[in-house]
Formats: C-alpha cells, structure tokens, sequence
C-alpha cells in the first residue's frame, strides 16, 4: 500500500487533522518469494513494510505516508498544490502518519502492468480521510493497483476570495494533482497510467463527478464510478461568498445557529470553464465510461425520530411556509406539490416517514444521478447505472428496522469488508455477505478493466442505453429497467428540470435546519464548490 500526502503532519495543526492531509494509496498483488517492499519513485526511494489479506496467500507491500506536494503553508496555504521536495536517504513509509494509508502489492517476475483503482474518500468535504479505507483485499482478490487519496477539506480545501487572489477549489486541485502523481509513478508499483479509473462515495463520489467534467484532468484517468452524488447541482452554479462570510461559515460547522454567507453564481474559469448544467448539456466534459450508483435509502440514517413519528401535520405547514421562503428560486407553488407526491394526505407515520425518506433521496442524489448518467448516455459513453439494496447484517443492533441500504452502505463490500481490519470492517458478516463482497469486488474491478462490470459468473449488469437498464445490488443481483420510472416523469414533467431537484432539495435542507436546529439537516459551508448533504 502507497500512501501519499501533501505534507508532514507535524509541520502543520489544522482545526481538523484530516483538514490538511492528502494522501494516495496503491495496491498490487504480491508473492512471498519476491518482496517488493523497497523502491523508487520520482522523489526518492521508499522502504515500506508488508502485509497479508484474509482468505488468500498473498501478501501486500505497504508504503505508507508519501508527499505528493509541497506543505500547504505561508503562500501555498490557499494555492494550487505544488510538486513535493526529493528526499536523499530512504524514506521510512512503514507507519501510518495521522489520517493516512496506502497499500503496494506487487507481482512475481517481471513488473505486469496492472489495472489502477483510484478512491476519494466521502465525509461532507469537511471530515474523512484515506486512513480509513484499505484497499489490500480489492487488490489481492482482483489484481489491481488501488490508490486512496486524501485531499485538504473544510475551509483550507475551499477558501475563497471569488477572484484570482484566492479562486478557491483547493480540494479538487489537490485530487488533480494526485492523478498527476499516480500518471508520473504509478508504474513503480505495477500500475498501468494509461488504465486509471477514479471512484468515490458520497463527497467522494461528487468530486469524482467533477473531475469527468473539469478539462484540468483530461487524460488522468480512463473510467469513473460515482456512488451517491454528482456535482450536477443548482442550475449549475457554483458558491462564491465574502471572505467574512466563509470564516462565519465554517465556524458554523461547530454548531452556529444559522448560515451567514451569501452566494453567486460563480464559475472559477479554471476548474471548470462552464456551469456543471452547460459542460454536461455541451458535452464538454471527459467522456470515459461512467458507472453512477444510489442505495435504495439514502437518508436512513439522518432523520430524527421527533420528526417523523407521531402527526408529521405538527411541522407540515411551518416546513411548507420555511422552505419558500429560504429558497427565492423556488416558486412558493411547487413545493407543495413535491410534498403531497411523496406524502400524499396520509397520516400513518411510518408511510410518512418513508415516504419523506424518499423525497430526501430522490431529490439530493437519484435524480440529478440519472439525469447526469441521461448525458454521459447521449455523448456516446458506455454508462452502467446500479441500486444498492442489501441491508447489512450489522444493523441489527444499531439501525431502526425500516432503514435499508443506507448512505455509502456499498463501501464496505467494495473494499471487501469480510476479509479486512480497521473501520471498514465487516468482522460479523454472514456467509451470503461474503459472496456478494467478492461479487462487487468483481463487479467493480471489470469496469476498471473493460469499461464493462460483467463478467464470467456473474450476473448480467445491463448497459444504461435507451432502455435505461440497471442492476439492482442484492444478496442476489438482478437486472431491471428504468429506475423509479413515476418519479422520474414527475421531476422532468410536473416539476420542470429547469428548476432543478436540487433547489427543491436546498430549500428542504434550510427548513429543517430552520425548525429543528443546525444539528437536523447539516448543509456544508458555502465555499464548498458543489454541495450536498452528503456524508
């Protein structure tokens, strides 16, 4: 495992310790006789250390702790990062520097050029970090390099001036940056720069959405995975506030009563050219093979108990009359007209709950997820599109029965979960949960392979063509057809896309907010470039 960051840990103390971290992680397999854990890289060489994977025989090179740039400080503090220092002797990368981990695994003979899985980690922009993945079994089990960055988050990720003194977008420049890495180096480690393919969750899954649109990575990277989140957002703008107001912004991340920034509509001209909106309705964007994905409950885990059970008609009205009025892009006539399609005049809580669960979901990730992957269609690129159903086992004891498969509840199985350690774990996993970790593992690793997630053994995974198939990601997979097809014709018809799911979904998130506390619904600090609530 590679880990790289942009900086030594001690030389910077942010308010969050991942907040200044960034690091890339890379996997490859590794057979006992043939130990690769010392090598070079442009800047120096490295010694790692190894370790094994569950279930199989082979071992994992780790390196762990690797610059990618220069310190974000003094001047670089809110710039674009910049190539990193050599170093001379060689570079203990044996230990976990703090929020960080990479993984190396190499193969016997010649060095093979493997195919490279690049992850970005999700937690609101604000919170995450690449010490929590592990990316050995996905390597070992499916031969591939598999890269984890870390890029800075919260406000020394997206600080912004909304002119060229601070453009702001650090985060996604940091993400960049790291693919030019891998591209210059990933073949020290058996990877294959001209077979990269970036995937993410959640925040991750947004930048991912980013960087197929943004012409900064053109050419560092070949395929992408979206897993509950695109950067397609409010008509397409993108946030720019006062410096005054980005500080009292993220200070509201700590628990502040409201939100006090103001935004524009703000295009960087560097990151992206054009609006989110316009690059995808040009086809200005970097049309690579593009896999998008939900889970069937996407805010499971979000809403309080005090809001959903009992007489949902207690809040109905103040929620109705909040959300125009925090929303002017809103006409106070549609959101009525969301809500009754989703609640309807029923007063049973649990279809209440349920269907406000939905509303959430659809608004925040499904539909600007289809209409996304409806583009990446119409510009000639293979699209595969997925519904992750399976409840894990694990919730028994932790999750009220009616959530299903909850935000980012892929990851794990992904990451092949059963067979690892650490916060990914899936330590009491059922021998069914097993096999479907091996089969996403599969899944996924085709697609960065071909383009194409099928496979011998597996299920057949229908291409999202005109017929709009999808796979439906279970104990057992199915394929199936258009994706909440009703609620689809109610968002492009009765609600027209010119305004956008994501008004409807802003609008929602500062009600709530509004009634509830800032502790309900957490909307980021404006400066961050797209935004969701996004775990």
């Amino acid at each position: 495992m590679v880990q790289l960051r942009q900086w030594e840990a001690d030389k910077i103390k942010a308010t969050h310790a991942e907040e200044g971290n960034w690091c890339v992680t890379t996997l490859v397999k590794y057979f006992e006789h043939r130990p690769r854990n010392r090598l070079f890289v442009s800047q120096g060489r490295l010694q790692g250390t190894q370790a094994r994977v569950k279930g199989t025989d082979r071992l994992v090179n780790v390196f762990l702790g690797i610059p990618f740039a220069k310190p974000p400080v003094g001047s670089l503090r809110f710039a674009p990062p910049e190539p990193p220092e050599p170093w001379t002797d060689v570079r203990d990368a044996t230990s976990y520097p703090p929020l960080h981990g990479s993984w190396l695994d190499l193969g016997q003979g010649p060095i093979l050029q493997r195919r490279v899985m690049v992850w970005i980690h999700g937690g609101n922009f604000i919170f995450g970090g690449a010490s929590r993945f592990d990316g050995s079994a996905l390597s070992a089990y499916e031969d591939v390099v598999v890269v984890i960055i870390q890029y800075r988050l919260g406000l020394l990720g997206f600080f912004s001036t909304g002119d060229e003194h601070a453009r702001g977008n650090w985060a996604y420049l940091d993400q960049i940056a790291a693919l030019q890495w891998i591209q210059k180096n990933v073949e020290h480690f058996g990877g294959n720069p001209g077979s990269v393919t970036i995937f993410g969750v959640s925040a991750g899954s947004v930048s991912v959405s980013a960087l197929v649109l943004s012409p900064l990575s053109k050419g560092l990277f070949h395929k992408a995975i979206s897993e509950s989140g695109t950067a397609h957002l409010v008509s397409g703008a993108l946030p720019s506030v006062e410096v005054i107001a980005q500080v009292s912004s993220f200070v509201c991340v700590f628990g502040c009563s409201e939100y006090k920034t103001k935004k524009t509509l703000f295009v960087d001209g560097v990151l992206l050219p054009k609006s989110p909106k316009e690059l995808l309705a040009r086809k200005e964007f970097n049309a690579v093979p593009y896999m998008i994905g939900v889970t069937n409950n996407e805010f499971g885990w979000n809403v309080l108990k005090n809001v959903l059970f009992g007489s949902f008609s207690v809040i109905y009205l103040p929620f109705i009359s909040h959300c125009s009025s925090f929303s002017q892009s809103v006409p106070p006539e549609v959101l009525p007209v969301v809500i009754n399609e989703y609640l309807g005049d029923t007063d049973d809580s649990a279809e209440l709950r349920d269907g406000f669960l939905d509303l959430l979901g659809d608004a925040a990730i499904v539909m600007p997820s289809l209409e996304t992957l409806n583009y990446h269609r119409e510009s000639g690129a293979a699209t595969y599109l997925f519904e992750y159903q399976h409840r894990p086992s694990l919730y028994r004891d932790t999750k009220p029965a009616y959530v299903k498969a909850d935000h980012a509840d892929e990851v794990a199985f992904v990451f092949g979960g059963p067979y690892l350690a650490g916060d990914i774990r899936l330590h009491e996993a059922t021998e069914e949960e097993k096999h479907l970790s091996r089969t996403l593992m599969k899944y996924w690793a085709n697609f960065a392979r071909n383009g194409n997630p099928n496979g011998e053994g597996l299920a057949e995974w229908p291409s999202y063509n005109l017929d709009e198939g999808y796979l439906e990601i279970n104990l057992e997979q199915k394929k199936a057809k258009q994706l909440k097809k009703k609620r689809v014709e109610f968002w492009t018809k009765t609600v027209s896309l010119t305004l956008g799911a994501n008004r409807v979904w802003e609008s929602i998130c500062h009600s709530l907010n509004h009634l509830s506390g800032p502790n309900f619904f957490f909307l980021p600090p404006k400066p961050i470039l797209f935004y969701f609530f996004l775990r």
